[in-house]
């Protein structure tokens, strides 16, 4: 496809043309979980958005072309106290978050990357980075503790836009008389009793949450990649002291564009603990087949608001059903239409895209076998319609209570039997259907089937 790639680059806050460092070897970084607990819906937009842009890079550039980073984070405060409130070990605790996140993963039918790099697998490259940061006096050693100079870094605040004091006014700054600056922020810290530890110049310790990310994209994408990816609460601080490390220790560029997804709420409730609202993909599993989870996720333009409520999954679960109509299996591989694409590659506007596919759904109803495969096809792209007619149909909230081929069987009996004007029998054919949760519709000389 020769239609460029437009991104919303928060870095300057406008929509750019992407331009790749080298278009036979493109890199994507995306901050991915601290597995300290069960994945929630929030944690679910990104890994679905960024999925949807490394579909749309490799299909301009071509996968073996495409490099995409997402770390895991299986150090960090939040990770020790939740160990402690649950009685385990931190290995046993990160092992099975971990475990969750990847199933939650493959339920939203969600892509491997092509690198998951775990923190702790990198701590001596972290170690190494804060040497050099020392060196170059853009870091200083207190008291066990070693932070990163602020005010040595003169475009500190230029992703988010805003002066130094304006962003440490507006934000908990850990106070610290070890601290030069209150600004600062800790790059290794020592470690308290009980608690795990790395050797290092400094003590016995473990590094600060920013830094893993610059060491990891580093190794995996060299000193400047292409696009850094994440949630929009990750702007400030931790992509902004990513910068500032990875800047100060490379003297180059980091990443040339900035990717965030906006938040999701509840019933426009924002989530959180104290709200009680917190809702983890898991919950959802028994009630949904993640492909209606996938669709909602998509419904909304990645860079606005999102909020979650039974109203968005119940269209999502019905467009789907509709869209089952037409479900095939793809034997060939099937091209889709460039103009198709264009919103894809358009910053990834999924609701434009899923109206392009609403388009090929209803020309695909007609039944015709070219119509049906181009709209398959453009469904399998983002991930729906992946999954078979049988597998889509054991998902339906307990409301299906028979396999697609008795659903055949049964309709075509009924066609018989209208056929020989047993009426009678196509009546109870009929609300046989009906009971085990079928609704079927006479339409231009042929039957189709839905669920009730």
């Amino acid at each position: 496809m020769n239609k460029e790639i437009l991104l919303s680059n928060s870095l300057g806050n406008k929509k750019e043309i992407f331009e790749p460092l080298d278009k036979k070897n493109i890199g994507m970084y995306v901050c991915g979980p601290t597995v300290y607990d069960d994945p929630h819906i929030g944690n679910a937009r990104p890994i679905v958005i960024f999925d949807l842009l490394f579909k749309v890079l490799k299909c301009k550039y071509g996968k073996e072309f495409v490099t995409y980073v997402r770390n895991i984070t299986d150090i960090d405060d939040k990770i020790i106290n939740s160990s402690k409130e649950k009685n385990i070990s931190i290995s046993e605790l990160t092992e099975k978050i971990t475990k969750t996140f990847h199933d939650d993963c493959n339920y939203l039918n969600c892509e491997t990357p092509t690198h998951e790099p775990k923190a702790t697998e990198n701590i001596k490259l972290m170690i190494e980075m804060i040497e050099d940061l020392i060196s170059k006096e853009y870091a200083y050693e207190s008291e066990k503790h070693v932070y990163f100079k602020v005010k040595n870094f003169k475009d500190y605040g230029k992703l988010s836009n805003k002066k130094l004091e304006d962003l440490i006014a507006g934000s908990r700054v850990d106070i610290s008389e070890k601290k030069h600056n209150p600004e600062d922020f800790v790059l290794w810290k020592p470690s308290k009793e009980n608690e795990p530890y790395w050797s290092s110049p400094w003590g016995n310790g473990r590094p600060g949450w920013h830094l893993e990310c610059s060491v990891m994209s580093k190794k995996y994408l060299g000193e400047t990649f292409d696009i850094h990816g994440g949630g929009r609460d990750l702007i400030f601080p931790h992509h902004e002291n990513e910068i500032a490390q990875s800047v100060c220790v490379n003297n180059k560029k980091f990443a040339n564009y900035w990717v965030h997804n906006g938040f999701i709420t509840i019933s426009k409730e924002k989530m959180s603990k104290s709200q009680g609202n917190i809702l983890k993909i898991d919950s959802l599993k028994n009630k949904y087949n993640g492909q209606v989870l996938r669709l909602a996720l998509m419904s909304s333009h990645y860079r606005q608001p999102l909020d979650w409520n039974d109203q968005l999954m119940e269209e999502c679960y019905k467009t789907l059903d509709k869209w089952y109509s037409c479900y095939l299996k793809l034997e060939k591989k099937v091209l889709i239409d460039d103009d198709d694409l264009l919103p894809l590659y358009d910053d990834l506007n999924t609701p434009g895209y899923i109206s392009v596919l609403h388009k090929l759904f209803d020309k695909a109803k007609s039944g015709n076998q070219q119509d049906k495969e181009k709209f398959v096809a453009g469904c399998n792209f983002v991930g729906l319609l992946e999954q078979s007619k049988d597998e889509w149909l054991s998902f339906k909230k307990g409301k299906i209570k028979i396999s697609e081929e008795d659903i055949n069987l049964l309709i075509n009996k009924r066609n018989e039997a209208r056929n020989s004007k047993n009426y009678d029998l196509a009546d109870k054919i009929r609300n046989e259907l009906l009971d085990k949760g079928v609704l079927i519709e006479d339409k231009d000389g042929k039957t189709i089937w839905k669920i009730k």
